[in-house]
């Protein structure tokens, strides 16, 4: 016997015969209360619920069909089972209208037990799966109400619409009423290329219920949106496909996320090959500039000197390629920081046209720089600005054909203006190069890009100086702004800066600093280095300008060098092969006779991290490959 036995309410006003239906079920397991009435009968299903009702179709007060259509009318009674029971309505008419008042089922006296208990049997399973299929229905309608995906059912061949979930109006932007009166109206939201497809899809459903697309929808908020389409046959018992289900999912992000992606990739690709390409062009004039070097007779010495001027402009070239991808990338997490003061633009300028001068000069450009009479002062960083503005004379000169012509012009807007407007200073350089298409036009600022230019002429640059300079506009606040007609028709290029004030009111000139001493009072220097190369270099250069260099590409005879040469200062290059120069620093610092050696951190490694970690581990100075004479000669001497 069940441990909680289902409940049965036996209703008949013959004593004799309500006992002999009570016993039969109770030895079936059952719970059975008893109601001898019809009122009392409804009294009891409204309080204790049972699972069925075994009910005499003659009663003394109510007959036995009102009471089973009362219990069938109410809510929270319709599912309650009702087995009708006659010994005298037996007829066929009888079991009809016991039927149709809403009997589960109709028995005609006189019952045999097991036919009895066969028929409970079979009514108690009918309403477990009921309630199963009920339960079953209701899981899935929170399911596909609570999900953001459109979950639709239709039928087959009809297509007509069995259930489509919420989700479909916020997507579609059309109501799930106008669609149970046309089922195809899911259509009239497809993009047009994509219609076409999709309709046809719709109307072979019944031949092809299966498909997976991927098509375009005009959404509800207006936009345009990328929708996966998933179609899935249903069967009956019989294995015959009667419905459709279709799954819906918007998939706008992941086709902008795969767009992006595709885009990153070719300027990967881009970015790359140009780096090469970059790359190469100033090593071959190095290599060449050193075999001159060692050139000897007549004239070796003008030739000397020129090839150190070509060495000196190409490893800044380099250099300048190396700090603008550097920059960029500070920029992008936030970390560059500005030292801001009042900065007279002529000074400005005239370091921007010292650094781009060598390139505009081999080119055979005119440069035509106009700038106004009185000074003009703005709030920045004298060296961010003048690399803006370097930037721009740079690209003029890549991208305009030899001699051409450079216009670099200095002027205030907003003269005029109410008071409480501040005045706008703009610097603009302007060329009669290659130009920009106007397709290229609004996106000549994105990070790695580059505009079209001829097929008989190879894309300079890495594509990042104008990304550089906008960003570095910005943090002034100001921007930059381009211009072009057209391809082959010149190019202007300007940047827009908050004026702080013109020549009256400048402020008094800044104390001159004292001039630094480059006499190294014969300075012992011992150099740690695993290219031998750069090491050597720098000591031939220490050894020209009075300092006494000891040299070593290995860092396991360090400390028995140090020990034996006593010098004043360690230039340590961190990144030793097999060897943590972060620890070597460390046991220098731990041992009490070398303790006092300053420390000079030599490494291609410059971010702030980089930086904090060499200071914690004892390291006095931290310069960054390929370090200028002036900051060598300032970390040796602290």
């Amino acid at each position: 016997m069940n441990s909680h036995p289902t409940q049965i309410l036996n209703v008949d006003d013959n004593d004799g015969a309500r006992y002999a239906k009570t016993r039969i079920l109770q030895s079936a397991g059952f719970d059975v209360i008893e109601a001898a009435n019809g009122t009392d009968a409804l009294d009891m299903v409204k309080r204790l619920s049972p699972a069925l009702v075994l009910l005499d179709v003659k009663l003394p007060d109510i007959n036995g069909i009102e009471v089973c259509r009362r219990i069938k009318a109410e809510s929270d009674s319709s599912s309650v089972l009702v087995l009708q029971t006659s010994a005298a309505l037996t007829g066929r008419a009888d079991k009809i209208r016991g039927l149709e008042g809403g009997a589960d089922n109709y028995l005609a006296a006189p019952i045999e037990a097991d036919e009895l208990i066969a028929n409970v049997n079979a009514l108690l399973r009918m309403r477990r799966i009921q309630v199963d299929l009920r339960d079953s229905e209701e899981r899935f309608r929170q399911l596909t109400d609570n999900i953001d995906d459109v979950f639709w059912m239709f039928s087959v061949p009809a297509r007509a619409l069995v259930y489509v979930s919420p989700a479909y109006a916020p997507i579609w932007g059309l109501s799930a009423a106008s669609l149970r009166d046309d089922p195809g109206g899911w259509l009239e939201a497809v993009h047009a290329d994509d219609r076409a497809r999709m309709t046809a899809r719709w109307e072979r459903l019944a031949q092809e219920p299966h498909y997976d697309d991927e098509f375009r929808i005009h959404g509800a908020d207006g936009q345009l949106r990328w929708v996966r389409d998933r179609l899935f046959p249903v069967r009956n018992s019989r294995g015959e496909v009667y419905r459709v289900a279709r799954m819906s999912s918007d998939i706008t992000a992941r086709k902008e996320m795969e767009a992006l992606l595709r885009t990153a990739d070719s300027n990967k690709n881009q970015f790359l090959a140009t780096l090469a390409h970059e790359l190469r062009n100033p090593l071959s004039p190095i290599r060449n500039a050193a075999a001159l070097l060692g050139a000897s007779g007549e004239g070796a010495a003008e030739r000397q000197a020129r090839a150190r001027d070509v060495i000196t402009r190409q490893v800044d070239h380099l250099a300048h390629l190396v700090d603008d991808l550097l920059d960029v990338a500070r920029i992008s997490e936030g970390k560059i920081v500005l030292r801001n003061e009042e900065v007279n633009l002529r000074s400005v300028i005239a370091q921007a046209i010292e650094t781009a001068g060598p390139l505009i000069a081999s080119r055979a450009h005119d440069l035509d720089v106009r700038q106004p009479d009185e000074d003009l002062w703005v709030m920045g960083d004298p060296v961010r600005l003048a690399q803006s503005v370097g930037n721009l004379l740079h690209n003029a000169a890549k991208f305009t054909p030899a001699g051409g012509a450079i216009v670099l012009g200095v002027e205030v807007s907003g003269e005029g203006a109410h008071e409480s407007e501040q005045q706008r200073v703009r610097i603009s350089v302007r060329d009669n190069g290659i130009g920009i298409d106007a397709d290229s036009l609004p996106h000549i600022f994105g990070m790695f890009a580059q505009a079209a230019v001829p097929p008989d002429r190879a894309p300079e640059g890495l594509g990042i100086g104008l990304s550089l300079v906008s960003h570095l506009a910005e943090l002034h606040g100001g921007q930059l702004e381009a211009a072009s007609p057209g391809i082959g028709q010149g190019s202007t290029f300007t940047i827009e800066l908050p004026l702080l004030r013109a020549a009256s009111g400048a402020p008094a000139a800044a104390p001159q600093e004292a001039e630094e001493s480059n006499e190294s009072g014969g300075m012992r220097v011992l150099l740690v280095d695993d290219n031998v190369d750069a090491m050597e270099m720098m000591g031939f250069l220490l050894a020209e300008m009075g300092y006494q260099p000891v040299t070593t590409a290995d860092a396991g005879e360090l400390e028995a060098l140090a020990l034996r040469h006593k010098p004043q200062v360690i230039v340590l290059d961190i990144g030793l092969p097999g060897v943590d120069g972060y620890q070597v620093a460390r046991r220098i610092k731990a041992n009490p006779d070398l303790a006092h050696i300053r420390l000079v951190a030599h490494t291609g490694y410059g971010s702030p991290e980089d930086r904090r970690r060499a200071q914690e581990a004892g390291f006095d100075a931290h310069l960054v490959k390929p370090a200028e004479l002036s900051d060598l000669e300032a970390a040796l001497r602290g």
